[in-house]
């Protein structure tokens, strides 16, 4: 069996105007969302660029770049492109191992949530998607509040 393992990673802060949050596919409720071009779920894109290292290519960016250029700003249409390059090379999703850091929200408890929106995205059980949450103590930018922090491990059997 061929086994190829990937490591990603996003963040980014807070936005300054109104705009939804979004983590793993799954709208957090009443908290301001994240600056960036797109939806700004750090989760998906730390999940895209797992994938894409792990099948040995460049950064998710390439891929995403195009589709916001055209108007497509959600993730789950991002995630969706990448999996079926990872599925050119033979390859499909074994397990994810998800951290998030962030000293706000405290997501711990829409932690099921998220885990059953990306088992529906990335066609897995719900126990091959692993998330913890942290808030670094508070070390860094991330756990003071100031944005999220996403970073991935995933297992890809051939």
């Amino acid at each position: 069996m061929d086994f190829r393992i990937g490591i990603g990673q996003d963040s980014h802060r807070f936005a300054i105007k109104k705009k939804k949050l979004v983590l793993g596919g799954f709208q957090v409720p009443n908290y301001l969302g994240l600056d960036a071009k797109s939806d700004g779920d750090v989760i998906i894109h730390a999940i895209c660029n797992a994938l894409m290292t792990a099948i040995g290519k460049g950064s998710f960016s390439v891929y995403a770049d195009p589709l916001y250029r055209r108007g497509i700003c959600n993730s789950t249409i991002y995630l969706k492109e990448i999996i079926e390059k990872v599925k050119t090379y033979g390859y499909s999703i074994n397990n994810i191992s998800i951290t998030v850091e962030a000293g706000k929200p405290l997501l711990e408890k829409y932690n099921e949530k998220i885990k059953k929106s990306l088992s529906k995205n990335l066609c897995l059980s719900q126990e091959q998607v692993g998330i913890s949450f942290t808030s670094g103590e508070k070390l860094t930018s991330f756990g003071k509040g100031q944005g999220i922090q996403a970073i991935v491990s995933v297992l890809l059997v051939k």
